[in-house]
């Protein structure tokens, strides 16, 4: 649904964005995500058609971005960090305005408007005055306005900012019944949300892809490996377990008492093969356990594994 392949962008002597290349299947929902100044922001106009790219080729649902940019906007819903809505209207007539100029079919406007504003939790609302809505409910807004033509593609840039915890849960379950019938590239800076509704990540940073796939599979570049835990107690664990063939690496952590702590890296669960070293060796066994870093915990590892680089002029999102 969104192919991207070798796609730059530069502002000047700033290369902003270098030679990007992923994919987003349909029914997919992907967190783009990424340090502040990384390119993220720069990418997603790119996208949508409000940004030239400066080199590369990107399709979304089929047309290429820079040959055919009305068929792509027709077909993608865009909600910018700062959603763009006009304070003197009514939450009912902007998104009205909105459908009309998505080319909703007239007759098919009102319906449309009221789903939408349903959808996203601000039914009864029609009537409010954008300039006096919180931020939350202006993140609503821009949200209702970039599904109002029922795209097929969404691309959304921190779409629960300023939100509360209650709506917070609520966006991430609609992103998650969103994803079954759209593409949907979601951008935020709260791994927590990447990590509740998305499938696959595309992390960037310094305008370059430094680790994409599923979930699953950042978590593993991120740590070099699977890793698992253990606390035993007894004598010459350390060597030992580093002997098995199930282990690849052993790394001795702070221990509590007389117990050892290791980390392991491992091609295979080296558990089983741990647990009859130990009732062989008459060792105490206090937990075997695989461990599963964060999202949060990759991030910081790729990201701050990566060299810096000195970027002239200004920055980009």
């Amino acid at each position: 649904m969104i192919e991207v392949k070798a796609l730059c962008k530069r502002y000047g002597p700033l290369l902003a964005v270098k030679d990007l290349d992923f994919h987003v299947g349909k029914g997919s929902i992907l967190g783009f995500i990424g340090p502040n100044g990384a390119g993220k922001t720069t990418t997603m106009r790119i996208l949508t058609g409000y940004l030239p790219a400066t080199s590369g080729d990107a399709w979304v649902a089929g047309f290429d971005v820079f040959e055919s940019p009305m068929e792509v906007k027709r077909r993608v819903g865009y909600l910018p960090e700062r959603p763009p809505l006009y304070p003197e209207l009514s939450v009912g007539d902007y998104l009205y305005f909105v459908a009309e100029i998505r080319r909703v079919p007239a007759r098919e406007r009102y319906r449309r408007v009221g789903e939408v504003m349903e959808l996203v939790g601000l039914s009864g609302w029609e009537r409010r005055l954008l300039g006096s809505l919180s931020k939350g409910y202006r993140q609503r807004v821009g949200l209702a306005q970039a599904l109002v033509h029922d795209p097929q593609v969404l691309i959304l840039d921190e779409p629960t900012s300023g939100l509360d915890p209650g709506q917070t849960v609520g966006i991430r379950e609609l992103l998650r019944d969103l994803g079954g019938d759209r593409t949907v590239i979601l951008s935020t800076h709260i791994l927590a949300e990447v990590e509740a509704a998305c499938d696959h990540v595309v992390l960037i940073n310094q305008g370059r892809i430094v680790a994409s796939g599923s979930l699953e599979q950042v978590r593993h570049e991120a740590t070099g490996g699977i890793v698992y835990g253990a606390e035993l107690q007894g004598e010459d664990i350390i060597m030992a377990v580093a002997e098995l063939e199930e282990t690849t690496r052993v790394e001795p952590l702070p221990g509590d008492g007389a117990f050892q702590a290791l980390k392991i890296w491992a091609d295979s669960d080296p558990r089983p093969a741990i647990a009859r070293l130990a009732a062989n060796s008459g060792w105490q066994v206090r937990a075997l356990e695989k461990i599963t870093p964060s999202l949060e915990d990759a991030f910081l590892a790729i990201v701050g594994r990566e060299p810096s680089a000195h970027r002239p002029g200004r920055s980009s999102r």
